[in-house]
C-alpha cells in the first residue's frame, strides 16, 4: 500500500496549493494525424480479416510514437495527469475489431507508454510530478437498457461479463505502470457497478490498491445519464468505491455542464470533483468550435466559485486548451482546499439509497415506507403474473405502491415453481424502463444468496439487501456483506445468529449488536448503511411464548437507536397480524396501531402494503383497546377479546332568468360580449359560425377574439374588470381556441400560418415550492393581452427552467415563490443567469417576495433587469415596458435607481449594530413562573381529525384574503358593496360558495389535521417536548432563535423559548403543535379544470383549498385551547377571530418569529404528519399546497413578534445545536442574516 499512499500524498500536496490539470482528448489528436488503414494495421495485423482503421487503442502496439507524441504536447502544454490510449480497451468494445485476444497487451503497452512519458517530464520539471491514470471507457454495451424496443426485459450483455472485461483491462494498465484508474464517460451506472466490482476484486486479489477516478456523463440538459438517473443519485450509486475524485466529462461543454457540475459538488462532501467538458456542443459537422480561451474561461469560473478539485478537456480539447485551461486556473485555489480551510463537513451523515434519484432519510425526517406487493409470497395476483411471464402488468404492481405512497419497492421472487433467480432478473430489468417505478430504489429480498446476488446484478442504483444474517456463522455473514458492500449496497440484518430465531429483547438486541459491530469494523460498512430488523412476529396465535412478540421488537428497535449510532431499524409489519388472515380491518388496525409505537420508539422503515395503510387515530375506538392489548401483552385474554370482536367486524338556490338578448347581435359581437363576461355556454356554436363566415380559424383568433381579449385587457388595465373576471374571460377564450385548434392546425400544415404573439414570458415556480396561485393568475392576465405564456409549473431546476426559455426564445423570464427557502431559489436563477451571459427580463413574485429582498439579494446576482411585481394587476405594465424597444431603457433606469435607493437604505440599516448574542440571552422576557396561570391539557400525545367537514371549516375562513388573492384589496364584508369592483367581488364570492357547496357535496376535496400535546420546558433557547409526563424520553428539541436588534432598555429581547417554563422552574408546562390540510384532491380538481381549458375553476380550487387550510387552523386552535382548559369559555364572534383576540399563538416555522423552514422536518416527524397525506419538499414546502402547520403557546405572555436580523454568534451557535454547518444555517436563515456570509465557506 505504500506506493497507493505516495500517490494520494502527492495529487493531495499538489491540492493544497492548486487544481489538477488533467490532459485532453486522445480520439481528436488522432484523428488530426490522418492515419489509414495500413497505419492502424502495421505489420503485425496486416493480415487480420477486419478493418481497425479506428481502433485507436490498437496504436499503442502498432504506432506507439503516435501516442507517444500526443503525450509529450499534453504535457508540455501543462498536464498533470495523462491518460492512456486505452479508451475501448475492453474485450466487449474491441469485439467490433476482432482484437478480443489482445486486449490485456493493448492495455500494457499503453500504459508502458504513457508511464515513461510521465517520468521523463517528472524528471524535467521535479516541482511538478506526473501521473498516468488508466482510461477505462463505458464498452459499447449497457446493462440498464435493452437494444430490443419490443423486449424492454432483454440485455445484449451480462454482468458478469461486462465485469470480465474491465478486470482484464484493469489488470493490464496496472502492470503496465498506471498510477491512477479513470472509469469514465459513464452512462450507465451498472455498468460503472460492474468496472468497480472487478476493479475491487483485482485489488484484494493483488494485495495492493490503487486510486480510483470516475466521471459520468450527462447525456443531455435534462441533467439525466443516458440510463436516467440524475447526478445525485449516481453519486450514491458509486459512493461506496470510495473513489479519489468525482466528476463529469463528456456530451456537453463546460457551458451546458455547469448546473450538474454544481449539483455533484454539492451532495459529493469530501471527495474530490472533476470536470473535463467537451469544446462545446459539435456543429452540423460533429466538430468542435469552441475556442481554447473560451473553454478556459468557463473553467476559470468553476474554478472561482470552488467546484473543481481537477480540470481537463475531453472530445474536441487539445493541447492547445489544456496550455489555456492550465494558465486560467494557476493559482486558484482547489475545492478542497477550500473546505479543508472552512471545516466543511464530510459529508451527509444520513442514509441514501437510489433508484433514478436518490431517496434519503434524513435525522428529522418521517417513516420510510417499503411497498410489499412486488412479493410473490404475499401478493397472489403478482406471483400469477410473474408465472404468467406477464411484467408490463406485474410492474402495474410496483407502480401501485409507488402512487400509493412507497418509497421504496421490495421485490421477492422466492416460490418454489419459479426460476426465481431469472424472475428478479427479468423484473428488475423491466422496471428499469419504467421511469416511474425506476425512480425509487429497490429492496432485494430474498432467502438464497444467489437470488440476492442476481437482484445485484440487475439494478444501477444503491439497493438494499433483504437479507443477511448470523445464522450460518461469522465466516458466512462476512463473506455475503462484503459481496453487499462491493456491489455498493446496504445491508438488513435479521435477528438470527447460530442458534437460530431470536424471541426475546435481549436475544435480538445481542445478535444485532454483534452483527453491527462485524459490519462497522470487519466488513468495511459506513454504519448509514446498516439496517437492523429485530424480526416481526405473528401475535395472537394463541401460544403464551409468542404473547410479549411485538413489545419485545419496539423495545429492541429503542435499545438499538441508541447502542448502534447510523444504523436504520426495519420490519416486515405484516408478519404481526399472520394469525388474522382473511380479516383485513383488524389486519390494518394491528399495523397501524404497532407502527404507531414502533415509530416512536425508533422504528425508521418497515415493509407494508404502502396503499393500505390505516391512519392509528381512524381506528375504531373498541377495535383500538383490544389491538393494542394484544401488542402490548396487557391482557391474559387479549387474543379472546380480538378474536371475538373481529367476528363482530363483518338546500334550494335561486335562479334570475337570463338576459339574452345580446344573442341577436352580429357573431362578432356575440364573441365578445362573451369574452367580456365570461359566458361559456354558447362559445363553440359561435366559434364555428364565425369560422365558417371569415373562412379560417386563424381570422377568428386575430380578428373577434382577439378583438374582444383586447377589450378585456383595456377594461382591466383602466380598473373597469378585475381580476376574477379577467380569469373568466380566459377560460372562456381557451375553449374557444381549443375548439378552433383542430381546423388550425389543418390550415397550418397547409399554409404555415401563425398567430403573432406580443412575445414570449416563461414562468416556473423554483425549485423545492409548490406554491402556484398567484403564478397562474399572472399567466392568465399576460394569455389575456397576447403575450405566448410558458408555464414550466412546480418544483422547477434552473436548468430545466433556462434550457426552456432558450427553446422558446422567451422576451422574459418570471419566478414564483411562497416560502423564504424560495428566495435562495432566485438568488441561484440569477446567478445561472448571469454565468450564461443572458440578458433576459428577470420577473420576481411571490408572497415572501418583496422590492427590498428583489433589490439587495437578487438583482446584483444578475447583470441584466430584474423587476419585483407585486401582484398579476402590475404584470402588463411591466412587460409592455420591458419588450417595448422605446420604453424598456427608461423603464430599467427608473427600476435600477429605485434598488440603488433600496439597496442603500439596507445598508444603512445593516450598518445598525446588533448586541453580542450572549447578551440578548441575558436579555430575555423574564417571567416568575411559579405565579404564572399553566394550564394542562385534556391529553398529551397525537390525535387525528379525519371527521371535520368543509361546511364547518368555511365558518372559519377569512374572507378578506381570498380577495386579495384575485387583486381585490378591502375588507369582508365591506369589499362587497365597494364603489368600484364591488360587483366583481360579489360574483366572485357567489362563484366561491358555489364552488364551496360543490366540495361538500361531491366530497372532491378533503381535510385533514393531526395535533397534539407534550410536556414540554424551555432549556436555553430551545424547547424540549417530552414523550411521556415523567419527562424520561425527549420526543422532540426545537432550537429557536432570538431577537439581537437593539430595542429600547426595557424591552426583552425575545424567543419562542421565553414562553415555555424554564427546566429549572420546577413548573410542568406544555406545547401542542399541529399540522393540517385542506389540499387532499385539489391538484387533481385543479388538473382536470386546467384540461377543460378553464383557468378561473382551476384557480378558484386552489385558492378555496389555500383559504380552508386556514380555516382548518383557526378552527383546530379554537378547539386547542379549550382542550387545553383556558378557552372553554370563549364567546368569539367572526372579527374576534380575524383580530385574534384570544390567548395562545400558533406561529408556523418559516415565519417571522421562528424563520427556518427546516424544523418542519422535526414537527412532521413529531406529528407522523405523513400518515395523514403531508410531506414536506427538500425546500421543506408543504403538500399539498393548502397546508399550515405550526406550534401552539399558551402562555398569556406569548405573542407573535419578527426575530429580525441575527448575528454570526447566534448563527454559529444555532447551527451546533442543530448539528449543521454554519454555512447549511446561512443559507436557510439568509433573509435574517445581519453579515454577508463567507462565499467561500
Amino acid at each position: 500500500m505504500a506506493a497507493y499512499d505516495s500517490i494520494i500524498a502527492g495529487l493531495d500536496a499538489i491540492l493544497r496549493e492548486r487544481i489538477l490539470v488533467l490532459d485532453g482528448a486522445m480520439g481528436t489528436m488522432v484523428q488530426r494525424r490522418g492515419l489509414d488503414e495500413a497505419a492502424f494495421r502495421g505489420e503485425r495485423f496486416a493480415a487480420h480479416p477486419t478493418d481497425l482503421k479506428g481502433d485507436n487503442d490498437l496504436l499503442a502496439l502498432t504506432r506507439p510514437d503516435v501516442i507517444r507524441a500526443i503525450h509529450d504536447a499534453y504535457l508540455e502544454a501543462g498536464a498533470d495527469i495523462i491518460e492512456t490510449d486505452t479508451f475501448n480497451g475492453t474485450s466487449i468494445a474491441q469485439a467490433d475489431y476482432g482484437m478480443e485476444p489482445f486486449v490485456y497487451e493493448m492495455n500494457a503497452a499503453a500504459a508502458r507508454i504513457a508511464r515513461e512519458a510521465a517520468r521523463e517530464w517528472t524528471a524535467r520539471t521535479p516541482g511538478r510530478p506526473r501521473f498516468v491514470a488508466g482510461s477505462m471507457g463505458p464498452t459499447s454495451k449497457t446493462l440498464s437498457l435493452s437494444p430490443d424496443v419490443s423486449n424492454p426485459a432483454f440485455r445484449a450483455v451480462t454482468f458478469e461479463q461486462v465485469k470480465a472485461a474491465y478486470a482484464e483491462q484493469a489488470r493490464g494498465l496496472l502492470d503496465g505502470g498506471c498510477d491512477l484508474l479513470l472509469l469514465e464517460t459513464i452512462f450507465d451506472t451498472l455498468n460503472a457497478k460492474a468496472a468497480l466490482a472487478a476493479i475491487d476484486e483485482l485489488f484484494e486479489a493483488r494485495g495492493s490498491r490503487a486510486p480510483v477516478l470516475i466521471s459520468v456523463t450527462v447525456a443531455d440538459r435534462s441533467g439525466r445519464t443516458l440510463s436516467g438517473q440524475d447526478v445525485e443519485a449516481f453519486w450514491v450509486s458509486v459512493a461506496h468505491a470510495r473513489p479519489y475524485s468525482v466528476g463529469i466529462n463528456c456530451a456537453l461543454g463546460a457551458r451546458e455542464m455547469r448546473p450538474f457540475l454544481a449539483d455533484l459538488a454539492r451532495v459529493a462532501g469530501n471527495t474530490r470533483v472533476s470536470c473535463y467538458p467537451n469544446a462545446g456542443l459539435p456543429n452540423a459537422f460533429g466538430e468542435y468550435d469552441e475556442a481554447p480561451a473560451e473553454t478556459a474561461a468557463l473553467l476559470r469560473e468553476f474554478a472561482d466559485a470552488g467546484l473543481v478539485d481537477i480540470v481537463g478537456g475531453c472530445c474536441g480539447t487539445t493541447p492547445d486548451h489544456i496550455r489555456a485551461i492550465a494558465g486560467a486556473v494557476a493559482g486558484v485555489r482547489s475545492r478542497a482546499a477550500r473546505r479543508a480551510a472552512s471545516g466543511a463537513a464530510p459529508g451527509a451523515a444520513c442514509s441514501q439509497y437510489a433508484g433514478l434519484e436518490a431517496y434519503t432519510i434524513r435525522p428529522d425526517g418521517t417513516f420510510t415506507v417499503i411497498g410489499e406487493r412486488t412479493n410473490v409470497s404475499g401478493s397472489a395476483r403478482f406471483r400469477r403474473l410473474i408465472r404468467d411471464g406477464q411484467f408490463a402488468a406485474a410492474a402495474e404492481v410496483a407502480l401501485d405502491q409507488v402512487r400509493g405512497g412507497a418509497n421504496i419497492l421490495d421485490v421477492n421472487m422466492d416460490e418454489g415453481l419459479l426460476d426465481s433467480e431469472r424472475a428478479m432478473r427479468e423484473f428488475l430489468a423491466f422496471i428499469a424502463s419504467e421511469p416511474a417505478v425506476a425512480r425509487v430504489p429497490v429492496m432485494i429480498d430474498s432467502s438464497k444468496w444467489s437470488v440476492i446476488e442476481a437482484g445485484l446484478q440487475s439494478v444501477q442504483g444503491k439497493a438494499l439487501v433483504n437479507s443477511i444474517s448470523l445464522k450460518e456463522g461469522e465466516a458466512d455473514f462476512l463473506r455475503k456483506a462484503r459481496l453487499i458492500h462491493r456491489y455498493g449496497a446496504a445491508a438488513v440484518v435479521m435477528a438470527f445468529d447460530e442458534r437460530g430465531q431470536a424471541d426475546t429483547v435481549d436475544r435480538r438486541v445481542q445478535i444485532l449488536q454483534r452483527a453491527y459491530g462485524l459490519l462497522t469494523r470487519d466488513a468495511g460498512f459506513d454504519p448509514l448503511d446498516v439496517v437492523l430488523d429485530p424480526n416481526v412476529l405473528a401475535i395472537g396465535t394463541g401460544l403464551e411464548e409468542h404473547a410479549d412478540y411485538a413489545v419485545d421488537f419496539i423495545e429492541a428497535v429503542r435499545i438499538l437507536k441508541a447502542t448502534c449510532p447510523g444504523a436504520k431499524t426495519s420490519g416486515g409489519i405484516s408478519n404481526l397480524s399472520f394469525a388474522f388472515r382473511g380479516n383485513d380491518a383488524v389486519r390494518e388496525a394491528m399495523h397501524a396501531a404497532f407502527l404507531y409505537h414502533a415509530i416512536q420508539a425508533g422504528l425508521d422503515m418497515g415493509i407494508v402494503n404502502a396503499g393500505q395503510l390505516a391512519v392509528y387515530e381512524d381506528i375504531e375506538p373498541g377495535l383500538r383497546e383490544r389491538v393494542e392489548d394484544l401488542i402490548f401483552n396487557r391482557r391474559a385474554d387479549a387474543t379472546e377479546r380480538l378474536v371475538q370482536y373481529a367476528a363482530t367486524i363483518s338546500g334550494r338556490v335561486e335562479r334570475r332568468a337570463a338576459d339574452l338578448t345580446w344573442r341577436e347581435s352580429p357573431v362578432d359581437s356575440r364573441l365578445a360580449h362573451a369574452l367580456v363576461h365570461g359566458i361559456e355556454e354558447y362559445i363553440e356554436r359561435d366559434a364555428e359560425e364565425a369560422r365558417v363566415a371569415l373562412g379560417r380559424p386563424l381570422f377568428v383568433i386575430e380578428g373577434p377574439l382577439m378583438s374582444g381579449m383586447r377589450t378585456v385587457g383595456d377594461l382591466f388595465g383602466a380598473g373597469k374588470m378585475f381580476l376574477p373576471q379577467v380569469v373568466k374571460s380566459a377560460r372562456v377564450m381557451k375553449r374557444a381556441v381549443a375548439y378552433l385548434q383542430p381546423f388550425m392546425e389543418d390550415e397550418q400544415r397547409r399554409s404555415g400560418a401563425e398567430g403573432r404573439p406580443r412575445g414570449t414570458v416563461v414562468l416556473a415556480t423554483v425549485k423545492g415550492d409548490v406554491h402556484d396561485i398567484g403564478k397562474n393568475i399572472v399567466g392568465v392576465v399576460l394569455a389575456c393581452n397576447n403575450y405566448k405564456v410558458v408555464d414550466l409549473g412546480v418544483m422547477v431546476p434552473a436548468s430545466r427552467l433556462l434550457a426552456e426559455a432558450e427553446r422558446q426564445q422567451a422576451g422574459i423570464i418570471g419566478l414564483s415563490g411562497l416560502i423564504t427557502p424560495s428566495l435562495d431559489e432566485m438568488v441561484g436563477v440569477a446567478a445561472e443567469m448571469q454565468r450564461r451571459g443572458l440578458s433576459l427580463p428577470l420577473l420576481i413574485g411571490g408572497a415572501t417576495t418583496s422590492r427590498q429582498h428583489t433589490a439587495v439579494r437578487i438583482a446584483p446576482a444578475y447583470g441584466g433587469p430584474v423587476v419585483h411585481v407585486p401582484d398579476a394587476s402590475r404584470v402588463i405594465e411591466v412587460v409592455a415596458n420591458l419588450l417595448s424597444a422605446g420604453r424598456r431603457a427608461a423603464f430599467e433606469a427608473g427600476n435600477r435607481a429605485d434598488q440603488d435607493a433600496l439597496r442603500t437604505r439596507h445598508r444603512a440599516r445593516a450598518a445598525r449594530p446588533l448586541r453580542p448574542f450572549p447578551e440578548a440571552q441575558a436579555r430575555r422576557l423574564r417571567l416568575d413562573w411559579t405565579r404564572e396561570d399553566i394550564p394542562t391539557p385534556a391529553f398529551t400525545g397525537r390525535r387525528v381529525v379525519a371527521d371535520v367537514s368543509l361546511g364547518k371549516l368555511a365558518e372559519y375562513i377569512d374572507w378578506t384574503f381570498f380577495f386579495s388573492a384575485w387583486g381585490l384589496k378591502g375588507r369582508f364584508p365591506a369589499i362587497l358593496e365597494h364603489a368600484e369592483y364591488g360587483k366583481a367581488a360579489r360574483d366572485l364570492y357567489d362563484n366561491a360558495r358555489r364552488m364551496l357547496r360543490t366540495f361538500v357535496e361531491e366530497g372532491s376535496l378533503r381535510a385533514r389535521g393531526v395535533y397534539g400535546f407534550w410536556p414540554a420546558a424551555s432549556d436555553g433557547d430551545d424547547i424540549v417536548l417530552w414523550c411521556d409526563r415523567e419527562r424520561s424520553v425527549e420526543a422532540a428539541r426545537f432550537p429557536m432563535l432570538r431577537q439581537q436588534e437593539i430595542v429600547e432598555e426595557d424591552r426583552p429581547q425575545l424567543s419562542l423559548a421565553d414562553f415555555v417554563a424554564p427546566l429549572d422552574a420546577g413548573v410542568p408546562d406544555f406545547v401542542g403543535g399541529f399540522a393540517v390540510t385542506a389540499g387532499l384532491g385539489a391538484d387533481e380538481m385543479a388538473a382536470r379544470h386546467a384540461a377543460a381549458h378553464d383557468d378561473y375553476s382551476g384557480i378558484m380550487v386552489k385558492a378555496l383549498a389555500d383559504r380552508l387550510a386556514e380555516a382548518f387552523a383557526e378552527y383546530l386552535h379554537a378547539r386547542v385551547r379549550r382542550e387545553w382548559g383556558y378557552g372553554a369559555g370563549e364567546q368569539l364572534s367572526y372579527d374576534d377571530l380575524v383580530e385574534e383576540r384570544y390567548r395562545g399563538i400558533r406561529p408556523a416555522f418559516g415565519y417571522p418569529a421562528c424563520p427556518d423552514h427546516t424544523e418542519k422536518g422535526r414537527l412532521f416527524d413529531l406529528l407522523d404528519a405523513p400518515a395523514i397525506g403531508m410531506k414536506l419538499t427538500e425546500s421543506f414546502a408543504m403538500w399539498p399546497a393548502a397546508s399550515v402547520s405550526g406550534l401552539y403557546f399558551a402562555s398569556p405572555h406569548a405573542r407573535y413578534f419578527g426575530v429580525g436580523r441575527i448575528g454570526r454568534d447566534q448563527v454559529e451557535a444555532y447551527a451546533a445545536r442543530k448539528r449543521m454547518t454554519a454555512a447549511e444555517v446561512e443559507r436557510w436563515l439568509a433573509p435574517n442574516l445581519g453579515y454577508a456570509p463567507d462565499e467561500n465557506a
